[in-house]
């Protein structure tokens, strides 16, 4: 860059539009879909949303490295109201220590008002939630936790979800075939399959 440039840069009557810094982001631990991620990962303080045909999908299989790598950083994961109860051993052998994982079960309706004030308690790195429904009014609400307590929340909903509206970041598409990117803030969405080995 030219001097005079520079100077007339550094005068503070020169707008330079909106500088963005990029947004801070956690790698799932699954490269093809971390190079499809913008940045290399998950936004922290952020909302993602895995959209399933059908539970037990492997949904934790695609969480399974991120968790265990938070986890040995000795961070705290909590899973709200998920269809079935996380199998301990499985995750003590993949090196998490199962005193930093936390499961709220039997909340019924409550279970967005619990994970949303997991998101917002500033203590959780990652808090996935198994909603049975959800509005526009409540993922916004879930959202602004997620950015005001910087975790990274992970809603676990229905592919018909895909037909409504999201503030989520991100939203994913997890089938048997593996994972497609259908929305990601700061990128052009692909619309190839990447596969998630199991």
């Amino acid at each position: 860059m030219s001097a005079v440039l520079s100077e007339v840069l550094r005068d503070p009557r020169v707008w330079q539009g909106p500088r963005h810094a990029l947004p801070e982001v956690e790698a799932t631990g699954h490269a093809s879909l971390d190079a499809a991620l913008p940045g290399g990962g998950l936004p922290v303080g952020a909302l993602t949303e895995v959209l399933h045909v059908y539970d037990g999908t492997n949904e934790l299989t695609l969480l399974l490295p991120l968790i265990t790598r938070l986890a040995q950083a000795r961070r705290r994961i909590v899973f709200v109201h998920p269809p079935y109860i996380p199998y301990a051993p499985a995750f003590v052998t993949a090196g998490v220590d199962p005193w930093l994982l936390h499961t709220i079960t039997n909340c019924g309706d409550e279970g967005l008002w619990a994970a949303e004030q997991c998101l917002r308690s500033a203590t959780c790195a990652l808090v996935a939630c198994w909603p049975r429904q959800a509005n526009d009014r409540q993922l916004r609400r879930l959202q602004l936790a997620a950015e005001g307590g910087r975790a990274i929340g992970i809603l676990f909903r229905p592919a018909r979800a895909a037909q409504t509206a999201s503030p989520a970041a991100v939203r994913l598409h997890a089938d048997a075939q593996g994972i497609q990117v259908l929305k990601c803030r700061g990128g052009n969405a692909r619309q190839q399959c990447i596969a998630i080995r199991c």
